[in-house]
């Protein structure tokens, strides 16, 4: 077996700039001292000195090779062959080509067994120095656990009637230096695991198939939009105004343009000014940032959804957050039946709908509607034991008490409508209860998957709530907030037609789906804390 294995035209002639001094060098990341550790523990490496050794013998460890068009995965291989159906032994006329990572060695003298491993499955490798010669088996054999290699064979019955491949050629596409984590012991600790994500998918079969159904439910969203005529729209990540949500931004500065710019925190406000120009059903899904904590649900960079019904209101938005839910968990996972905090949830069931007033009433017995303002502030405080800023507005009071106290203990899928308008500038004013606004959260396990709400389309109005935002916020901490959206509120005078949308935490959505409890379980590399 051989391991083969921009051109700048002329111009007039000017005076040339005095030079600019020469920046310092860049420090390496972890220091000077960490790569030179790095590169002494490399040079005492075996596996360093086996790619020298292959170099030496002419045989590239890191070849340019392409199986694109050749290579069968090892799931479709495992597929098309019940070994119960063919006799022991090979069989020449049933030959594949597969490639993966070493993953385990077992045997000895001219015989040995190994396991390869590719993103589908994991299948033996019959390797036998009579089929293979001497020279090419020894070589077969050095090869180390965690090499990545291709193999061209045929299926192979074992005596135990198991399924292999028996090796015919094979090719070292990479070597390893570093020998992966225990394949007993997996990798445990999680700080280690979310650091450095490509060994925990190396090590733990469990995360690769976590990060499979991410995308799935990823890929199912949007054929769910897709197939209701919504038209996705790319907004900007850099944007001249941080608006459209309350939350600080992450500020950078633009060289050229000598100006700050802000990473979003959101992107409704530019779907809105689409629905004004005609697009009726928009959607946006990718990553916002927030300058704030870290917690099992709350990361400050994530992944939203942003979509906007047009001529609905924000019962149509919830009605179609039920429909979406249950049927991205369907496809995905083929049921519509998941665990949360020890009870099982059906997706698929009518959710709950109720309102924010009803809700604390229930949890606390206070009516945060009732006549008399400062009683119904005392008794919500009071609810809270007096943990709370004294200088809390009624609407923030109310809000402290439904985070703090409900919506943690709401387990099956509820629709929580009608919250203070006071937190929502960009909400329409509900008609009955003006100091209320059409906002909803739907809600499982404890957590806010999507907020919705039927969008404001006065633009006089608008334009008040920006100011009255503005003014607030300053007295608020001192600060100067978020500059007034002033296009958003010109375009509303264009016309917005009636309008409803919800924004939803995709990586929230699939902390439920796949009943984890923490979003950087399912961030593929979330952001952590430093060791020192």
């Amino acid at each position: 077996m051989s391991v083969d294995v921009q051109t700048q035209g002329k111009s007039p002639a000017v005076t040339a700039p005095p030079l600019a001094p020469k920046p310092a060098p860049v420090p390496l990341e972890g220091g000077q001292a960490f790569w030179d550790q790095a590169l002494e523990e490399l040079a005492g490496n075996e596996r360093r000195a086996k790619v020298k050794r292959l170099r030496e013998e002419g045989i590239d460890p890191y070849p340019p090779v392409t199986l694109w068009e050749t290579r069968t995965r090892i799931a479709e291989v495992l597929a098309a062959h019940d070994p119960a159906a063919l006799e022991h032994g090979e069989h020449p006329e049933l030959s594949y080509t597969v490639a993966g990572r070493l993953v385990s060695r077992r045997g000895h003298g001219k015989t040995t067994f190994m396991d390869l491993r590719d993103l589908s499955g994991q299948i033996q490798l019959f390797v036998n120095q009579d089929n293979l010669g001497e020279r090419p088996y020894e070589q077969l054999l050095g090869l180390d656990i965690g090499d990545v290699v291709g193999v061209e064979g045929c299926i192979y019955v074992t005596k135990r009637g198991q399924l292999a491949l028996s090796a015919q050629t094979g090719t070292l596409l990479t070597k390893s230096l570093r020998p992966p984590p225990d394949k007993h012991h997996g990798l445990s600790d999680t700080g280690t695991r979310y650091r450095h994500r490509e060994l925990d998918l190396i090590a733990n079969e469990e995360t690769r198939e976590l990060f499979v159904t991410r995308a799935k439910i990823v890929a199912a969203i949007r054929d769910w939009l897709n197939s209701r005529e919504f038209v996705e729209v790319e907004t900007p990540a850099l944007q001249s105004l941080a608006g459209g949500a309350g939350a600080r931004p992450f500020v950078t500065h633009h060289n050229a343009l000598d100006r700050s710019l802000y990473l979003r925190i959101s992107v409704e406000l530019f779907l809105n000014r689409c629905i004004v120009g005609g697009l009726e059903n928009v959607y946006d899904m990718g990553k916002v940032f927030r300058n704030e904590g870290i917690s099992p649900k709350h990361s400050p960079e994530f992944t939203i959804l942003e979509f906007m019904m047009g001529y609905a209101d924000y019962n149509d938005v919830a009605t179609a957050t039920e429909e979406m839910f249950a049927q991205v968990s369907q496809r995905v996972l083929g049921r519509t039946e998941i665990r949360r905090n020890g009870e099982t949830i059906d997706l698929a069931k009518p959710w709950r709908r109720t309102t924010m007033r009803e809700v604390i009433l229930e949890r606390t017995g206070v009516d945060f509607m009732g006549d008399d303002r400062a009683v119904v502030m005392r008794d919500l405080t009071d609810a809270l034991e007096g943990r709370v800023d004294p200088g809390l507005t009624w609407a923030q009071l109310v809000q402290s008490v439904y985070s703090r106290l409900v919506e943690p203990f709401i387990n099956q899928p509820t629709h929580v409508f009608d919250f203070p308008l006071e937190a929502f500038p960009i909400t329409k004013r509900h008609s009955l209860h003006p100091e209320l606004g059409e906002h909803f959260d739907a809600v499982i396990g404890g957590v806010e998957l999507v907020s919705g709400d039927t969008e404001l389309n006065d633009p006089i109005d608008q334009w008040q709530r920006f100011v009255d935002q503005r003014k607030r916020r300053a007295l608020d901490d001192g600060e100067m907030p978020h500059p007034n959206d002033e296009e958003y509120a010109r375009a509303l005078e264009y016309g917005y037609a009636p309008t409803a949308g919800g924004g939803m935490g995709v990586d929230r959505l699939v902390m439920i789906l796949t009943e984890r409890d923490s979003l950087r379980e399912v961030i593929p590399f979330p952001i952590v804390r430093d060791l020192h």
